[in-house]
């Protein structure tokens, strides 16, 4: 008897990339035709691979593991689609869905979801101490500057909602999710270009740091213009391999 050894988590990769990259794996096999094979029509098909973890328009799902893709800058989801690919980030279904993908492809993925604005989910609500938010209120806003950690919004912008070219907005994403980020920060298994900004702030911050700035972030009102900030002449406070300086 056949016995059932694939998952379904490995049966959804699978059908996931043939969804996202048919056209790319066909042309790459099929030595024999004169041209590529034609990419699917709509986009939103194309990106069906994504929109079913990410939602439909990539506002996030109601859990840790989905965050919000959606109108993020575009260099910055470049940025991360190229680290999963090829390794600065690891998550295994994204790695897989990813490994054949050119870059030109990938620019195509980040402005898609760059280019929508769905409404923000709603942030999260549970009870926390007074003291504990209060701590992540001054991270966030003005840093500590005894230990050397800048604050998140002089780079991430005043209203938090991210930086043109390539930073992110910390709005719209659970506490556990951005918790979990850091923690790959500080242990390395998530980095970025030399030198790497991120990981040194977050070797710097211990975990009620943690805590403090993630679930101080999540229950932030969101914004009623959620674009992310024009790019700014003024230099980051630290070095980032990953932005223009």
């Amino acid at each position: 008897m056949h016995r059932r050894t694939i998952g379904s988590s490995v049966l959804f990769v699978l059908f996931a990339l043939r969804v996202l990259c048919g056209s790319v794996a066909s042309a790459a096999t099929d030595t024999s035709a004169a041209t590529p094979a034609a990419m699917p029509s709509a986009m939103d098909e194309r990106m069906r691979a994504c929109t079913a973890c990410h939602g439909v328009q990539g506002q996030g799902r109601n859990n840790d593991y989905f965050p919000r893709i959606a109108g993020k800058p575009t260099e910055y989801l470049f940025n991360q689609l190229t680290a999963f690919r090829d390794g600065g980030r690891t998550y295994p279904p994204m790695g897989y869905l990813l490994a054949f993908l050119p870059d030109d492809y990938l620019r195509q993925i980040a402005q898609y979801f760059a280019d929508l604005q769905p409404p923000y989910p709603e942030s999260d609500r549970a009870a926390l101490p007074p003291k504990l938010l209060a701590a992540g209120e001054r991270l966030v806003m003005h840093g500590d500057p005894a230990r050397g950690i800048p604050a998140c919004v002089a780079c991430h912008g005043a209203r938090m909602t991210g930086t043109q070219p390539g930073i992110p907005g910390l709005l719209g994403l659970h506490a556990s999710y951005i918790a979990g980020q850091m923690g790959t920060w500080r242990s390395g298994t998530r980095h970025a270009l030399a030198p790497d900004c991120m990981h040194t702030i977050a070797l710097k911050l211990n975990d009620n740091d943690i805590a403090a700035v993630s679930n101080w972030l999540a229950r932030q009102p969101r914004p009623a213009d959620p674009r992310p900030a024009p790019a700014s002449a003024e230099r980051l406070p630290l070095a980032c391999g990953s932005q223009p300086q």
